[in-house]
């Protein structure tokens, strides 16, 4: 890992991260080994952006123990940790790898799952690596499904949800659909499984994808309502999203994720229209020409963007005091919202 800590980085921390807990808890992070990496890719269509992968070839758990305690000298992190959600890495190779990392270190761990398994084979996997619960992913929806059509039964099939459920595992969810988290029919199912499976965990990552303003529509109208369900922020920087979320749910339900290890990215989000778009040093990943979420700056610019995880974390802080979040309400979200979905599942 090649990560260095510049005065630009030091000065952001200071001055707009003091706000933050001595402990936090990061639900959302992934670990991933090069050598887990298919020879040849998948011949199933990605179903989710690319440039996540200009950022690390891979992140082994010391890699990202490593950022933490480089990004927060004041802080103490804890990871969730998973693998890649991709059809292009050996599926049973990285959970398996996650299993042992979360047992070498002592951290809490979620199994990458393929809609493919049994009910039987899905408790078999969780219970042998001592995981506390699923991170299904829209690219292993069966191939002949297009994109814009996926919903979220079908990569979380309804008899992976019945035995979280008697279990009461974490469920961390990326919603699908070119709509995002005001998608009717997203609602729809986030509603469905609030309602059918009372004991499952869920978690909705990313806010549900509502990167810009245009991305929420009324969904916390009527996401208001509900009782149990949860959301990190992971790779989020809208603030706007945030403060409509706190709003509508409170902080008891929202916790602090980050999304591991594309975080690292150096970089500032824009929203166009309704379409995010990373700025980010130029030369820095590559060739970002073909990417339409990508847009280089030039050196001057660049050489002012610090981390993609401070972005976030200083969009959480602008959406915090728009609400009022107090101090203890803050720790909440950072930590102790988190312990309890973890403790609930079954460590502590």
């Amino acid at each position: 890992m090649d990560l260095k800590i510049a005065s630009v980085d030091k000065s952001f921390y200071e001055k707009h991260l003091d706000y933050l807990p001595a402990r936090m808890i990061d639900i959302h992070t992934h670990v991933v080994l090069r050598s887990h990496r298919r020879n040849q890719p998948s011949e199933v269509a990605r179903r989710g952006p690319t440039w996540p992968g200009r950022v690390a070839a891979e992140n082994p758990i010391e890699d990202l123990l490593e950022t933490y305690r480089l990004m927060f000298p004041r802080q103490t992190v804890t990871p969730v940790i998973f693998g890649p959600a991709t059809r292009d890495y050996d599926l049973d190779g990285s959970n398996h790898y996650v299993s042992q990392a979360a047992a070498q270190h002592g951290l809490p761990s979620l199994l990458v799952t393929t809609p493919e398994w049994t009910a039987n084979e899905l408790e078999e996997r969780v219970v042998a690596g001592g995981f506390l619960g699923l991170k299904p992913y829209l690219e292993f929806a069966p191939p002949h499904i297009a994109s814009d059509d996926i919903t979220i039964f079908d990569f979380l099939p309804h008899h992976h949800l019945e035995v979280a459920d008697a279990h009461g595992w974490i469920v961390m969810l990326h919603i699908p659909r070119r709509g995002r988290l005001r998608d009717p029919l997203n609602l729809e199912m986030m509603l469905e499984i609030e309602r059918r499976y009372p004991n499952v965990r869920l978690v909705i990552a990313h806010i549900g994808r509502a990167y810009c303003p245009e991305d929420v529509g009324d969904a916390f109208d009527i996401l208001k309502d509900t009782r149990r369900m949860h959301f990190d922020f992971c790779a989020n920087t809208s603030a706007y999203a945030m403060e409509q979320l706190l709003r509508a749910v409170g902080p008891q339900r929202v916790v602090f994720g980050s999304d591991m290890p594309v975080v690292r990215m150096r970089m500032r989000r824009i929203c166009e229209h309704g379409f995010y778009v990373n700025l980010v040093p130029r030369g820095l990943y590559g060739d970002v020409s073909d990417d339409p979420h990508m847009r280089e700056v030039d050196e001057e610019e660049g050489a002012r963007l610090s981390f993609f995880m401070y972005e976030e974390l200083l969009a959480f802080r602008q959406a915090a005091e728009a609400v009022g979040l107090s101090a203890a309400d803050v720790a909440d979200v950072m930590y102790n919202n988190a312990a309890r979905l973890i403790a609930a599942a079954g460590r502590d």
